[in-house]
């Protein structure tokens, strides 16, 4: 099988740019907007900081064992090329076919939403009535195409708006985070009794509650698609990965005590722009501006990196003959991958002006959840059959619980997604999507890749 980068993408990333990129990828709409839908199905606070917790070790988990495989495939395409590795082509085809038709549109969807609805009430206009709300998908294509002009034009210039973006967003939660610790908790004593309501827990709400929460920590496997483009990869890419996750799961978590510092489950559960309702009970108009800023950034920078990242996984499916060969086309000057990154865009705006919100974050996490868990097992397979040729330099700690523990969670949520009655049809046309790729690859690209280096 061919391993190899494309010549023509260098190693330009060190260690904090790539720390920024998972960063900046995670952090974007989600921890501003989610806790909503979150704190209605779990409407207590423990069971609301407990989702957040199991949601962070998840990741964690799986941010330790890719750490590993990362750095013992620090190439190009990242998740795809170590579900090649273990499982062959046709597993990685179907990733990579995902993320094409679902799992990148709609994630740039969700999020370019949430960064137009926050620069409409930037500009003075509340996105959530007409004309306003249909204005926000339009803006929201805007911005697309503009973070796709970025990516094209260098590695150097989106890494840029990367870090800067990563620090506005970092900087302005921890400052949301101050302020209601130091404003609004002696202010309300917090609103964290009773801890958990009757109701507020049982295992179905929080199986479909964590899917929403993980979709706020989507991201942190995004920095693995750059793996050919990270200086020293085979060190550098695990400490991104482990260090990067720890840094999103504090901020997070530190967010959520400070909603519950200043509003109640209840309040939280209908604030469809949380951060600013709770900047706007803490210092009025100006704090609704301050978020309503950073949020923008925030979603923006997202934008970015997500542009930055997941069109790698076409140019190394071109590679390997198992996709479009024009979507691994480097562009002369620029060093991009223009045409995969033009691409991603278009179907961002397709699904953006097409799609709701809720829609396009249900469909991206249904999405990505399976490819995710064959991407840690491969831990499993690589370890076992791969020998002398298996070299990580970071080992997963906890092995082989740690993988496991993040599998099975996967394979509980896709099956409650199933069996409940309100999420089973969407689930089930998700993955129909997804399955439909099967006879794409053998009437298409079986044979091509199989002349592939």
């Amino acid at each position: 099988m061919s391993g190899a980068p494309s010549p023509s993408l260098r190693r330009q990333l060190g260690l904090w740019s790539a720390i920024a990129v998972l960063v900046g990828s995670t952090i974007g709409s989600g921890i501003f907007r989610s806790p909503a839908g979150i704190a209605t199905r779990l409407p207590g606070p423990l069971p609301l900081v407990g989702v957040f917790v199991a949601a962070g070790v998840l990741a964690l988990c799986g941010a330790l064992t890719l750490a590993e495989v990362g750095s013992a495939y620090p190439r190009t395409g990242g998740i795809y090329v170590y579900i090649r590795e273990a499982f062959g082509r046709l597993p990685a085809f179907l990733f990579g076919w995902a993320e094409f038709v679902i799992i990148r549109a709609a994630s740039l969807g969700a999020i370019s939403i949430t960064c137009a609805e926050y620069t409409l009430r930037v500009a003075g206009f509340d996105p959530s009535v007409a004309p306003y709300d249909d204005w926000a998908h339009w803006l929201a294509a805007v911005a697309i195409v503009l973070s796709s002009s970025v990516n094209v034009l260098g590695v150097k210039s989106s890494s840029v708006v990367q870090n800067v973006t990563t620090l506005a967003k970092y900087g302005g939660l921890l400052f949301i985070v101050v302020l209601a610790f130091a404003i609004g908790l002696p202010r309300t004593g917090g609103h964290f009794a009773p801890l958990a309501p009757a109701g507020s827990f049982t295992f179905g709400a929080f199986g479909l509650a964590l899917v929403s929460t993980l979709w706020i920590f989507d991201g942190w496997a995004d920095v693995s698609f750059v793996g050919g483009e990270i200086k020293d990869a085979q060190r550098t890419l695990p400490k991104a990965l482990v260090l990067g996750t720890l840094l999103v799961l504090a901020i997070y978590l530190a967010a959520i005590f400070a909603y519950l510092s200043v509003l109640s489950v209840q309040e939280i559960g209908g604030s469809r722009l949380v951060a600013a309702d709770v900047a706007q009970r803490l210092i009025g108009p100006a704090g609704v501006l301050f978020v309503s800023v950073t949020v923008m950034l925030s979603t923006f920078g997202t934008l970015n990196g997500t542009l930055l990242t997941a069109p790698r996984i076409f140019v190394a499916m071109a590679d390997d003959g198992l996709f479009f060969k024009a979507l691994g086309k480097v562009h002369p000057r620029f060093e991009t991958p223009y045409v995969a990154v033009l691409t991603c865009a278009a179907l961002g705006v397709a699904f953006v002006l097409l799609r709701s919100f809720e829609q396009l974050a249900d469909a991206f996490v249904t999405a990505i959840v399976p490819f995710y868990a064959l991407a840690v097992a491969s831990v499993y397979v690589l370890r076992r059959r791969a020998g002398a040729a298996y070299a990580p330099t970071f080992r997963v700690p906890g092995y082989p619980l740690v993988p496991a523990l993040f599998i099975a969670s996967a394979v509980f949520l896709l099956g409650n997604a199933i069996v409940d009655e309100t999420s089973r049809w969407a689930t089930l046309g998700v993955l129909g999507g997804i399955v439909a790729g099967i006879p794409v690859y053998h009437l298409v690209f079986a044979k091509r890749a199989a002349g592939a280096p």
